[in-house]
């Protein structure tokens, strides 16, 4: 969220500054002028009125007077964190477009041609490509390049319906108005997927130009942490879609484990391919649905939170299932469960009682007992969750 002092700042925004090159910058001495460097004279070959913006981190080799004395504009950022820099930086940009890439010479600044064509053409959001762009030997490590970028973009590509090649490029161009609105919040490397991700979801225009990628110029190890950081970017990306992270899942559970539970309840033992599937089949089948059920009634929840928050855009869909499964139905449904889930259980207690709670079937009377306890936990499931999404309504409302 931007802060009241960036937004007195957008208010006397100079309206001849077309383009702001946005760098963050935490400790990057060796090659900060060279990218400043780069940056001044693509705004002088290409005509133009622009700005280099230093979002400073808290630097403590001497980033800050190297940059003003390159002839940057440099902002202090107190809040720590790649996320916390940029924010502050767009808030604090005077340019229409925003250009960002990092100050260790991987990018290449004096090159924005294609970013600022498709701003002017009127896209929202201008992703680079390494991938079609280039990378130089030893400019991205091998588990990011084959493993890391290409998996989270994919499910970037996958959760989202987005279309980008490379989900993570450090260098993007934007419209600052644009992106200002989406609110993003993030702090550290995973602002990077939420700006994507805002970006696709509020359906901003987007595009993709090839971008090269070379060795930094540091002699000092990057502040990205492979493993660390990686977890952030995927978390994020689940966090952001409910359906992915709980729906499908749960659905698929919910699905085996009914499947096989009546089977195995109806048919008692089945025989498949000389494999016999029993009781404790049925055991594991009452566990996967009872789980399922879990993860469909937390993408309930999830989903109605996010959206109250702004996080999710409004879903016309989701809005006509919250319609049908009220916390009313949620609550006679799963009490309609839950107590024939007790009464299958008391037959089976009165049917032990039969033999003065003697030796029995145990293979009978286990699974009326499995699917009796099943249908206890899946009712009583449903009966908190429908009284938990009623008060995350009434709370938000």
């Amino acid at each position: 969220m931007i802060s009241q002092s960036a937004r007195a700042t957008e208010q006397v925004i100079p309206p001849e500054v077309e383009l702001t090159i946005l760098m963050p910058c935490l400790n990057e001495a060796e090659t900060l002028k060279t990218c400043i460097t780069k940056a001044q004279s693509f705004l002088t070959r290409a005509g133009v009125a622009g700005e280099v913006l230093i979002a400073d981190n808290g630097s403590s080799d001497g980033s800050q007077d190297i940059a003003r004395l390159a002839g940057a504009r440099v902002i202090q950022v107190q809040a720590r964190g790649y996320g916390s820099a940029l924010r502050a930086g767009i808030g604090a940009a005077y340019g229409r477009y925003v250009v960002m890439g990092d100050a260790d010479d991987s990018y290449n600044f004096d090159k924005l041609d294609a970013f600022l064509e498709r701003l002017r053409a009127g896209d929202d959001l201008v992703m680079g490509n390494r991938f079609h762009g280039g990378i130089d030997t030893g400019a991205m490590p091998l588990l990011h390049r084959y493993l890391g970028n290409p998996v989270l973009s994919y499910l970037g590509r996958l959760f989202f319906k987005s279309e980008l090649g490379d989900f993570h490029c450090g260098m993007r161009g934007f419209s600052r108005e644009a992106i200002s609105q989406l609110d993003l919040r993030t702090t550290g490397m995973e602002f990077a997927s939420e700006m994507v991700v805002r970006a696709t979801i509020t359906a901003l225009k987007i595009s993709e130009v090839p971008t090269a990628l070379s060795k930094d110029g540091r002699s000092r190890p990057p502040h990205l942490r492979t493993w660390r950081d990686g977890w952030r970017h995927l978390k994020f990306l689940l966090l952001y879609s409910p359906k992915w992270l709980f729906f499908y899942p749960g659905a698929l559970l919910v699905a085996v484990g009914a499947v096989m539970s009546i089977a195995l309840f109806f048919l008692g033992r089945i025989d498949i391919g000389g494999i016999g599937f029993d009781i404790r089949t049925m055991l594991v089948a009452c566990t996967c649905l009872t789980v399922g059920v879990q993860g469909i009634c937390f993408a309930t929840i999830a989903r109605n939170f996010a959206g109250s928050l702004n996080l999710l855009p409004p879903s016309p869909r989701f809005g006509r299932i919250l319609e049908a499964f009220t916390l009313e139905r949620f609550v006679f449904g799963g009490t309609a469960i839950l107590v024939l889930g007790v009464a299958g259980l008391t037959a089976a207690v009165v049917k032990w009682s039969e033999v003065n709670f003697g030796p029995l079937d145990v293979s009978s009377l286990l699974r009326a007992v499995a699917l009796s306890t099943t249908a206890i936990t899946v009712g009583a499931q449903l009966v908190f969750t429908g009284f938990l999404a009623g008060l995350l309504s009434i709370r938000h409302s």
